[in-house]
């Protein structure tokens, strides 16, 4: 069985998420949806056009991937050479994910006024420059910087070339495309911890950013000639809602960031956060009366998309601050090299490519709210089990929490996503998936911001050499398992049959 994902509406640009189980037997096939299944992708004899249609988009796709994850494992080495405390490295990670999360409103309206190509060229050339210069950042804060500007190309680069994917591949054709962008994204989570690592060790950490320049160089050349330039009329953009809500998301992240800095900029941070959530606040008034909001609060009215928006943002609380805090750990608490906790950081990775096939056969047994809840309290048992790791721990403890983190991740990510715009009607489809990948990146940054606050609190309280210092990552592991009853929480208010029309078994 393989769960395809296709688009439902016959539309080109916008249109209802519907999830077909898809179920082999000999040489039948029979789906569960209510029209023709989509063809095995491997068999689909795709064109040339889209075949380098969608290899264009994987590159995007593992610069992107491969960028979020090689940092991990060469933060301290990258702390070394900047002279600043690697358990202060947020920065670095906080500023390229919040950039991203605050522009990718504006993606669909750019491509639809500019042209897909161009804009898709436009910030492959935006990424590799800001590559250039994150490489050539003497300073924590010009990194930061420099990764602002990587930001404003990743912002636009995925959701670009997605959006050409979906306009000019045929339906029949669309999972196949998918797919061949997708595998990309799952090697690059693999392949980064481990190079990054590699590089740290073997070379310099500047070559974690050198590696964008010649697959972004390529991307430019190929997408001239397999991306079409698409355009469409568009609407004016509501730059009233996007200052409010990108300003709302900088406050409070950034407010975040400060206090995990240091804890001495309390009074600041307050005072940012708080200014951030008074731009949201008014962006939440500003688009109720709004004729064309940046993203309308009417999908809040659907009762999966609000709840499962909001577990989204929870699961990235709770589970985005492990791949920052363990490198640390292994590094300076446990003493590892760089290239040694890449490596160990692989199990996270493979496992969650291994969980791939078996969520669709999860999901039909024990439905959406039963996986979400099971998963839910088995991710933050993991997380609290991590605070048991110190110096003398043995590999394959580690190993096996490794795994299971993994395997919860991924399954929680597929189930979740689904659920949350499962829902949604074709003209809400499109805002909702904007808002959603909104929400995984803003909460990415604030994951990894809490995490920080809550281990420089610690290391303030109880000490931070030796195993003193161990304890303070114990502690803060046990601590960021607590949003674990916030997710479950949110989780218990799903219905029993949520998800049920999504996961029909073949008759």
């Amino acid at each position: 069985m393989f769960l395809a994902i296709g688009r439902d509406d016959g539309q080109s640009d916008r249109g209802y998420l519907k999830i077909h189980s898809v179920y082999f037997s000999g040489n039948l096939l029979k789906s569960t949806g209510n029209q023709t299944p989509h063809p095995i992708p491997f068999l689909i004899m795709m064109t040339p056009q889209q075949k380098g249609l969608a290899w264009t988009a994987a590159m995007a796709l593992f610069m992107q991937s491969l960028d979020a994850t090689i940092l991990n494992t060469a933060l301290p080495v990258m702390s070394a050479s900047l002279h600043e405390s690697p358990l202060q490295m947020e920065l670095a990670i906080i500023s390229y994910a919040l950039t991203v999360a605050a522009l990718i409103p504006l993606s669909g309206w750019l491509a639809d006024r500019l042209g897909t190509v161009n804009v898709f060229r436009l910030a492959v050339a935006v990424f590799v420059l800001g590559s250039v210069a994150c490489a050539a950042s003497p300073t924590l804060n010009w990194l930061g910087l420099a990764r602002i500007l990587q930001g404003v190309g990743g912002a636009l680069m995925m959701p670009v070339a997605r959006l050409a994917i979906i306009r000019t591949v045929p339906k029949s054709e669309l999972v196949a495309a998918w797919n061949l962008m997708s595998m990309t994204g799952l090697i690059g989570p693999i392949v980064g911890p481990i190079l990054g690592g590699w590089m740290a060790v073997n070379l310099s950490w500047h070559w974690i950013f050198f590696i964008n320049i010649p697959i972004g160089l390529l991307g430019i050349a190929v997408a001239g000639r397999y991306m079409p330039n698409v355009r469409t009329d568009t609407q004016p953009l509501d730059w009233q809602g996007f200052l409010l809500f990108a300003g709302g998301l900088v406050g409070v992240t950034y407010g975040l960031e400060l206090a995990a800095e240091n804890l001495h900029n309390g009074s600041r941070s307050l005072l940012i956060i708080g200014l951030g959530a008074a731009a949201m606040w008014l962006y939440a008034a500003y688009a109720r009366r709004a004729k064309n909001p940046l993203l309308p609060l009417s999908l809040f009215r659907v009762h999966t998309f609000s709840i499962g928006l909001a577990a989204n943002l929870m699961f990235r609380v709770l589970s985005s601050g492990i791949p920052f805090l363990v490198p640390l750990m292994l590094q300076v608490a446990f003493g590892y090299n760089a290239e040694m906790a890449g490596w160990m950081l692989a199990p996270v990775a493979l496992s969650s490519i291994l969980m791939k096939p078996f969520t669709a056969p999860i999901l039909v047994r024990f439905g959406y709210k039963g996986t979400l809840l099971g998963v839910a309290v088995a991710m933050s048992a993991v997380v609290a089990a991590l605070s048991l790791l110190d110096s003398h721990s043995s590999i394959t403890f580690y190993m096996l929490l490794a795994t299971c983190f993994g395997l919860c991740q991924s399954l929680m990510f597929t189930a979740i996503n689904t659920l949350t715009i499962g829902d949604l009607s074709n003209e809400e489809a499109s805002a909702g998936s904007t808002m959603l990948s909104v929400v995984q990146q803003v909460g990415i940054g604030i994951g990894i911001a809490v995490a920080a606050v809550i281990l420089g609190a610690y290391r303030a309280a109880v000490g931070e050499t030796g195993a003193l210092l161990e304890q303070a990552f114990s502690y803060t592991y046990l601590s960021l398992a607590t949003f674990g009853l916030v997710l479950l929480w949110l989780l218990a208010k799903l219905h029993a049959g949520d998800g049920g029309h999504l996961n029909r078994k073949a008759t």
